[in-house]
């Protein structure tokens, strides 16, 4: 059996946390409160995510998420 790395592998560990709250239909704000941050870091977070993964938009990693669970 071949071993494929998961579409969110290479993520840190905040950064997948920030993904599922996208993928769950949190604003930036709303992410920012549930995590005990700021909406900046979040932001940063978020840019992280979607050059790592070369997407689009939070649709896009909405979805890429929703797939991998």
């Amino acid at each position: 059996m071949v071993n494929h790395p998961t579409p969110l592998g290479a993520l840190t560990e905040r950064e997948r946390e920030v993904a599922d709250l996208v993928a769950d239909g949190l604003s930036n704000r709303a992410i920012a409160a549930s995590l005990v941050a700021g909406a900046r870091t979040v932001e940063h977070h978020l840019t992280a995510i979607l050059c790592k993964r070369q997407i689009g938009g939070r649709t896009q990693l909405a979805v890429l998420v929703t797939v991998s669970r």
